[in-house]
């Protein structure tokens, strides 16, 4: 390899550097009062602290120093994550890489889903030669920078630029792995891995074009495909940017011009100039068709689907995700309104009674000094707990904060459990009030309802409609209106993977997660799209929203064990994407739960092999199956050696 390719190779500490100038910890300061997150949990004002003394210090000899000395002396705390990153960048800042990637290993332990460490991190591991490392750091790096919105205590100027400059970041490291096991390579394996490597700093540079380093090992790429104009023009631009590498690119451009013989005409300065300047925007630029999204395909509805699917519907029909949201029937309703139907405050007072009277169930709530009654309209849930909704003329709806637990055998009231303690709405009394707290349009009929609608940008929930109660067809399978209107006139129907509707064993583990997650991934962000569309896209193949999530940190510590584990049961694909089943095994959720089980009453969690569960790991850790006990160190078929 030349010299000037291993230099370049060997430089990238001076990008993590240029990224301390701001501080990337996303930890939400105290002070918002529409939230309570982990910095407002710190039970001990010592620890308190001692942990904001840390955030505000920007000096990265005294940051590292108070950052260990935060981690000696609370072990145990809420922020040991946090600590952790900000103690690994000031060791970045100081040039001891073996501590950064200590620290670092040590916070992602925790919070995996730290876009900024990792970015900073898979610098510091390119540059110590750790290269698979880097890859997987830079490429989670991407992932979690475009699942997660920006967090709140930047401006949306502030946080555009930020995140531009990680990505940029993250993708250099990408383009940087691929050329040196490029370079290390040959024959067609060789200009795979450097046509990747050009791919990524593509991506690098139309995000941060001021990039020396990134234009300099660009050059080199191009130089080794062969494309001697491009890695000209790469070289000249590196060579204007003040970098460890603007030498190197001088040089490189002075080879060149003693190399161009006889015809070249006049000096360097003007062989410089001649050179044209670097454009490589475009690999992201619009569709150069200028071919428009399809419009968004109607919606046929469940009953459409049960003239040929009747065994499937007739299954889903039974199943939770249909019954999530129900207008009243008597025989849906579980809650004791009969017997044990009161509940009770702390100090014995009154907080609810539910009654039943000409059929019909009513829950009497406290409102001006006596009881009001509401009827109950809607149910809300079949397995463990359910809910009730009562309707207004006007049509909003509202959900009853009085719950019945069937697993305890109790009414709770629900949103002081949802809330991590008392809140306005948690106020039974005030229920009466009809906030927009307990407004189902706004907090629950995006993963309740199908094809929520709000009137354009208008989002006011009696003009939020929905197509369907609970959860159809459609929410998973896609618009299906012309596949219905096709088989009806007995045309042929063709099988297009990823269109509408979706067929689940087409898709890679990724895609089929997504469509769970519109629902099953609690951090997700709900914002009405440009017509309106609450709960589905406005794009005919691509139906699905792409929500952003809210970032981790900004959660109140009630959400999380101490380890970084998840603790609330709502966070269901945010764990199952830690696992490594999803990132190494590529498994989704079909593998061992079924949408539609034919045994919905006696499975409510939908799985697939509720007669032999052992099956739902060793489907793919075969190897294990032929002699479990020398896996499990337990007799088989004992409790011991059960998954």
């Amino acid at each position: 390899m030349a010299r000037s390719a291993a230099a370049a190779l060997g430089l990238s500490v001076w990008l993590v550097s240029s990224l301390q100038a701001q501080d990337l910890d996303l930890v939400l300061y105290a002070g918002d009062p529409s939230k309570r997150t982990m910095i407002d949990r710190i039970d001990d004002p010592e620890e308190r602290d001692a942990f904001l003394v840390l955030k505000a210090t920007e000096d990265p000899v005294a940051k590292r120093g108070l950052a260990e000395q935060f981690l000696q002396r609370y072990p145990r705390s809420w922020m040991v994550s946090f600590a952790h990153a900000m103690a690994a960048k000031a060791c970045v800042a100081l040039d001891d890489l073996p501590a950064a990637l200590k620290h670092g290993r040590e916070s992602l332990a925790i919070l995996p889903e730290n876009g900024s460490l990792l970015s900073v991190l898979a610098n510091v591991q390119v540059h110590t030669g750790l290269l698979e490392e880097a890859r997987r750091s830079a490429s989670d790096a991407l992932e979690h920078l475009g699942r997660f919105r920006r967090p709140s205590q930047y401006s949306e100027t502030e946080w555009e630029r930020i995140e531009r400059d990680l990505k940029a970041s993250a993708h250099y490291v990408l383009g940087r792995v691929a050329a040196t096991r490029g370079m290390r390579s040959t024959g067609t394996e060789r200009s795979r891995l450097l046509s990747a490597a050009r791919e990524s700093l593509v991506q690098s540079l139309n995000l941060n074009g001021s990039d020396g380093i990134a234009a300099y090992l660009f050059g080199i790429v191009a130089e080794e495909l062969g494309n001697d104009s491009e890695a000209r023009s790469a070289f000249a631009a590196a060579a204007r940017i003040q970098s460890p590498v603007q030498a190197l690119a001088v040089e490189k451009l002075q080879a060149a011009y003693a190399n161009s013989g006889p015809q070249a005409q006049g000096s360097f300065q003007d062989f410089q100039a001649a050179i044209p300047a670097l454009r490589i925007r475009g690999a992201e630029g619009p569709d150069p068709t200028g071919a428009v999204p399809e419009s968004f395909a109607s919606y046929a509805g469940s009953q459409a689907c049960a003239e040929c699917h009747r065994t499937i519907f007739d299954a889903w029909d039974q199943t939770g995700m249909a019954r999530m949201f129900r207008n009243y029937e008597p025989d849906d309703v579980f809650g004791d309104f009969e017997e044990a139907n009161e509940l009770r405050g702390p100090d014995g007072e009154l907080v609810g009674r539910m009654l039943v009277e000409g059929g019909r169930h009513y829950f009497e709530l406290p409102a001006s000094g006596g009881m009001t009654r509401f009827p109950v309209d809607y149910t809300i849930g079949s397995k463990w707990q359910q809910a009730y909704a009562t309707r207004l003329p006007d049509g909003r709806i509202h959900v009853i904060p009085v719950q019945y637990n069937r697993i305890h055998g109790k009414w709770v009231n629900f949103w002081e459990v949802l809330d991590d303690g008392p809140s306005e709405r948690s106020i039974i009394g005030n229920f009466h009030r009809m906030q927009s707290s307990t407004s189902y349009q706004l907090n629950c009929a995006p993963c309740h309802t199908s094809q929520v609608q709000a009137e354009g940008t208008l989002v006011v929930p009696e003009r939020i409609t929905f197509r369907e109660t609970g959860i159809n067809c459609e929410m998973c399978h896609g618009p299906s209106s012309d596949h219905a209107a096709a088989l009806r006139a007995g045309s042929s129907v063709p099988v297009s993977p990823g269109a509408p509707p979706l067929r689940f064993g087409d898709l890679d583990h990724r895609s089929y997660v997504r469509v769970c997650a519109q629902c099953h991934m609690q951090s997700s962000i709900v914002q009405p799209g440009a017509h309106g569309e609450i709960n589905y896209s406005g794009q005919r193949l691509d139906f699905l929203n792409r929500r952003e999530q809210r970032p981790y940190e900004e959660y109140s510590r009630g959400a999380f064990y101490k380890d970084g584990r998840f603790r609330e049961t709502t966070f269901i694909v945010e764990s199952f994407m830690r696992s490594k089943c999803f990132r190494d095994g590529e498994v989704h959720c079909g593998h061992c739960h079924d949408p539609h089980p034919a045994d919905s009453a006696t499975n409510p969690t939908s799985l697939k092999f509720t007669a032999d569960p052992d099956r739902m790991c060793l489907q793919c850790h075969d190897s294990h199956a032929a002699d479990v006990s020398a896996h499990t160190r337990h007799r088989e078929g004992s409790e011991a050696s059960r998954c």
